[in-house]
């Protein structure tokens, strides 16, 4: 079940969450579990796999907006770094980088399913 102190063991900063929120720890939690089916994340896995370095961008730089907003550290500095090497065009490998944000984003809809 997802609570503010199973949030704060995922290493999310529920205070500054909170006080996004207005401090109304409901609406948090149920903006919270809407984060594990954003769309963003099937279309950032699928653009990675398809090299569309462009839709990559986008779909990073979507989710870090909404991971930030709630404060999902872990997951939201990895997509801060998805979103700055995408950002840059980089060439690489970002199978790594990508499969750290599929554990995380794993972890959350563990933490999210009731």
């Amino acid at each position: 079940m997802l609570t503010i102190d199973t949030l704060k063991a995922f290493g999310a900063n529920t205070d500054e969450g909170m006080g996004r929120c207005l401090n109304n720890e409901a609406f948090y939690l149920k903006l919270v579990k809407m984060i594990p089916q954003d769309k963003n994340f099937s279309r950032l896995y699928d653009c990675i796999g398809s090299n569309d370095l462009e839709g990559a961008f986008e779909a990073a730089h979507a989710l870090k907006g909404a991971l930030g907003n709630l404060s999902l550290t872990p997951i939201y500095n990895k997509a801060v770094e998805l979103t700055e090497y995408l950002r840059n065009r980089t060439q690489m490998d970002y199978a790594p980088l990508v499969s750290e944000i599929k554990a995380l984003h794993s972890k959350l809809i563990e933490l999210c399913s009731d």
